[in-house]
């Protein structure tokens, strides 16, 4: 059995068992590992090395958290909910039923955000702890289902960056896919991205309207209490806390996007509340702490992720998994379009991050894919599309784990089953077949 397949299949029914998501890539890795053929020493060791890739982005998490506390305690987004709170208080009391109309504010609201933080201000999920929680009572109150607005986020998390060339998705479409397409031998000069990955998009597309307009437009109850008790909804602020915040905010863009470090750009903000009187002075180490170990477990499973991949790159049988199933393909455009989409989602929903699928495929699609008569414009969309399945529905993805750490603050939001399933389901399915239908048209 292909290493790479086993140890993936082990993790996901680990996962989908309840088994922490950690506990099942460790296990997973070890697994892949001695089945791969290497010895438990060696496996151990690939493990161990491959921790440090994780440790920038744990850390950046780490430090966000602690600004994210900070802005809570600002009360910043405690506006924000109490004006939606008003909105769903007028709504009940006027008993017209529009508090459908509030939801896909909402909605449209977080999806908005979502969208933002991928290009206008590249911060990726540094807002979901910050916006999501104090907006989970009236979530509540409105019976919104939290699968759906997993959904909602995740959307605006991946779609961004697989379409649009700015912020991320320049670095996603141009300084990877692009460019790795170009080093293995196809022309790129002149060849649209956007084109060539319009129709995946679309897939994602198709997704989201199915999860807001069939699956899940039913509410779902939650209990109040945990909500109450985890986040308090009657939090106080002034206009000189709020004003504060927007600028500490305003600030932590600014040194993110100049230096290119979320740590430094959440410590400036940090800072900037000590300066202001937001965050006392004495209270400043407890809410750093308590900010840390709110995004702690995100860190944790970044950090395992990253030596999960390591031993699946070290075991050398992803190149086998892909030529083993090349070898069966033949001259069939059509079954080769669609295994080398199906691999592509074994090995990201594995490692969790589609820009660290694209380097690893690339070298075996684009060479094959040529071989086989695509064009430069399909042959971008299929490894395109590849790289990205498995981002939405993969256990150690941040474009899940961050949905999750904001919509499980009080503990009613399971992650496996109320996000990675339901992403997993609305994203990947129909990614592959927009993305094949990609490869097959362009």
């Amino acid at each position: 059995m292909n290493a790479v397949v086993a140890a993936v299949g082990i993790m996901l029914v680990l996962s989908l068992c309840r088994i922490h998501v950690v506990v099942a890539l460790i296990i997973g890795a070890v697994a892949g590992g001695l089945i791969s053929g290497m010895s438990l020493d060696a496996t151990i060791a690939a493990f161990n090395n491959g921790l440090g890739g994780g440790a920038t982005v744990a850390l950046s998490y780490a430090t966000l958290g602690a600004f994210a506390v900070a802005i809570g305690k600002s009360g910043l987004a405690h506006a924000l909910a109490d004006k939606a709170l008003a909105m769903v208080g007028r709504q009940e009391s006027a008993g017209n039923g529009g508090g459908r109309a509030i939801k896909f504010v909402m909605i449209g609201l977080l999806l908005a955000i979502a969208i933002s933080s991928q290009n206008i201000l590249p911060i990726h999920i540094a807002f979901i702890p910050l916006v999501v929680p104090p907006l989970l009572y009236v979530m509540a109150r409105l019976e919104l289902d939290r699968r759906l607005v997993a959904c909602v986020l995740t959307f605006g998390l991946i779609t961004p960056y697989m379409f649009l060339p700015i912020g991320f998705g320049s670095i996603y479409l141009h300084e990877i896919l692009l460019a790795k397409v170009e080093t293995n031998g196809v022309a790129v000069d002149g060849l649209n991205v956007m084109h060539a990955m319009a129709l995946p998009a679309l897939g994602m597309l198709v997704g989201l309207l199915i999860a807001v307009f069939f699956t899940y437009r039913r509410g779902r109850t939650y209990d109040l209490a945990p909500i109450e008790r985890a986040e308090r909804v009657d939090i106080a602020y002034s206009k000189w806390t709020l004003i504060m915040a927007g600028a500490a905010i305003l600030v932590a863009f600014v040194v993110q996007l100049t230096l290119d470090s979320m740590i430094l750009g959440a410590l400036a903000g940090f800072v900037l509340f000590n300066l202001s009187g937001v965050v006392k002075w004495k209270e400043a180490d407890d809410l750093f702490t308590e900010g840390m170990k709110m995004l702690a477990m995100i860190g944790f499973i970044m950090i395992a992720a990253s030596g999960f991949a390591e031993v699946m790159r070290e075991t050398g049988d992803i190149k086998t998994l892909v030529e083993s199933s090349v070898g069966a393909i033949g001259d069939n455009q059509a079954l080769a379009a669609l295994l080398m989409l199906v691999v592509g989602l074994l090995i990201t929903m594995g490692i969790g991050s589609s820009f660290s699928t694209i380097p690893i495929i690339a070298a075996i699609y684009v060479p094959l894919a040529v071989q086989l008569g695509f064009s430069p414009l399909a042959i971008v969309a299929l490894v395109g599309t590849a790289g990205a399945l498995g981002d939405a529905g993969s256990p150690a993805s941040d474009s899940t784990l961050g949905p999750t750490a904001g919509l499980n603050a009080d503990g009613q939001h399971n992650h496996i089953w109320d996000t990675v399933v339901p992403t997993f389901l609305h994203y990947n399915l129909p990614l592959l077949v927009f993305g094949w239908i990609a490869a097959m048209v362009l």
